[in-house]
């Protein structure tokens, strides 16, 4: 099991910042064998969205706001 803690810049903060983030968690993930279960508990900053459309695995329609930046950026992850 793979457990990985990590708070998310807002979305306030400027692009190269989130950037840096999001391809650090990106190659963190990436280092947890596919086999093994990874939790991910984090504050993302993140409004998934209703429009789960291509995203069906890691989100379903329950949400009632639209995606925001940093939720699009979690979702490509």
């Amino acid at each position: 099991m793979n457990v990985i803690q990590c708070y998310a810049p807002t979305k306030d903060d400027n692009e190269d910042v989130k950037d840096q983030f999001y391809h650090r968690l990106q190659l963190i993930v990436e280092k947890c064998p596919t086999k093994d279960l990874t939790i991910l508990m984090r504050n993302l900053n993140v409004k998934v969205g209703m429009d789960n459309t291509g995203y069906e695995e890691i989100t379903r329609r329950y949400v009632l706001v639209e995606r925001n930046e940093n939720g699009e950026r979690f979702a490509n992850l």
